[in-house]
């Protein structure tokens, strides 16, 4: 799987996965991080989330990352304003007044050009990936940010029984990517009614990922 595969799927508008609302997850447990008013989240392969509405009307300011230059810019038609656009390295951020998503390839952004991250919400990106990426992606999300604290969500399903994504990804494989750098609390486990694409039984798991030394950004 290559960056191709998610270009093509915006292009053919195939995109199941886009919710229609802000996921219910995020609204209940996003205050577990803590977080005061005007912090600042990044949503990795954000696409054009409503998450990223519902975190700018609580007040939260956001940057994202996302391959599909068509995603971002129908996010900012649907947020109804006009990004300015600047090229960042390989990358090319769109922004506009509490909003900046950079457009292009994950691994080619850095700590730099993203700036101060105060938490992550991951819901989609871990979940997209298949293994040998999730093994890049875990340690260059972690040096971006600097060791910010997450906001998880991932799926557990049986993964013989279906290709990803979503991928199954086991508690097991959430310690080994994030327990050397994080005190990790699975806060819900959640099964998804009538299963996964309707195929087999599965899970959301919602994670609280914090800094293991309690220091403070």
């Amino acid at each position: 799987m290559d960056g191709n595969f998610w270009r093509q799927r915006w292009e053919r508008n195939e995109i199941a996965f886009h919710q229609p609302e802000a996921n219910p997850l995020l609204v209940k447990y996003f205050g577990d991080l803590s977080l005061p008013k005007s912090s600042r989240v990044f949503v990795p392969l954000c696409g054009k989330s409503l998450d990223l509405h519902w975190l700018l009307s609580q007040g939260y300011r956001v940057a994202g990352c996302e391959l599909s230059k068509i995603a971002v810019e129908q996010l900012f038609s649907e947020l109804g304003v006009q990004p300015t656009i600047t090229p960042v390295g390989e990358l090319t951020r769109h922004s506009f007044n509490n909003i900046d998503i950079f457009v292009g390839d994950i691994f080619s952004l850095t700590a730099s050009a993203l700036g101060k991250i105060d938490a992550i919400y991951d819901r989609g990106a871990l979940v997209a990936l298949p293994p040998t990426m999730r093994d890049r992606y875990a340690p260059h999300l972690i040096k971006i940010t600097d060791r910010s604290p997450q906001l998880l969500i991932a799926y557990v399903y049986d993964q013989s029984m279906q290709d990803g994504p979503p991928f199954s990804i086991g508690h097991e494989e959430i310690r080994r990517h994030y327990q050397p750098t994080y005190d990790l609390k699975l806060l819900a486990s959640i099964d998804i009614q009538g299963g996964l694409k309707g195929k087999c039984a599965a899970a959301e798991n919602v994670w609280l990922l914090q800094k293991k030394d309690g220091r403070t950004r």
